[in-house]
């Protein structure tokens, strides 16, 4: 899969500053990602961590936690930092993806329905194709302004519902990592 990059958003120890932080889900979600991340190295797809950054709080630089979530393991082949949503606006990271030549892009990490899925789409609308591979994302519950709460699994189903072939195939790991889908439905 030489035209494709796993992209790792967020993974960081910021998370663990939150107040909605959750550990009910990280178990099987390190155990993904983990899988994801290893998979991809051993096929020699490039593995690309992006940290989001604010000026201050736990997603400062300053603060120490914007790293690497533990335990899991990673050495990234590019690392970019970004402020915004998608890691594809002010980051470096679409330079990056043109210069070396890449096309497709393995969608993981947190959060599942704003920084995952905001890449996802925007990746799309710039043409590359988009795996989502949401046994690789984690979220947390929210309640919305309504009142109703929604658990993280919701949220997931909801995100892979709204990018299902109209801006990614939802893969798992394996799906992912065996390749691209065919072209998907405008």
């Amino acid at each position: 899969m030489p035209d494709t990059a796993l992209i790792v958003i967020d993974v960081q120890e910021s998370f663990r500053h939150r107040p909605y932080w959750d550990e009910v889900d990280l178990p099987r979600f390190l155990d993904r990602q983990q899988a994801l991340i290893d998979g991809a190295v051993a096929q020699n797809v490039p593995v690309v961590q992006i940290f989001h950054i604010e000026d201050q709080g736990p997603f400062a630089l300053a603060s120490g936690h914007v790293r690497t979530l533990e335990p899991l393991r990673l050495t990234p082949d590019a690392v970019f930092h970004k402020r915004r949503h998608s890691a594809l606006v002010g980051s470096g990271l679409d330079v990056w993806l043109t210069r070396t030549g890449i096309r497709r892009l393995i969608v993981s990490g947190i959060r599942t329905e704003q920084c995952c899925e905001t890449t996802t789409r925007h990746a799309s609308d710039l043409g590359y194709g988009v795996d989502y591979v949401a046994e690789a994302t984690l979220t947390f519950a929210m309640t919305d302004a309504a009142g109703r709460h929604w658990s993280a699994d919701e949220i997931r189903a909801r995100t892979e519902l709204v990018l299902a072939t109209r801006f990614a195939r939802i893969a798992t790991v394996a799906e992912a990592l065996s390749g691209p889908a065919s072209r998907l439905a405008a």
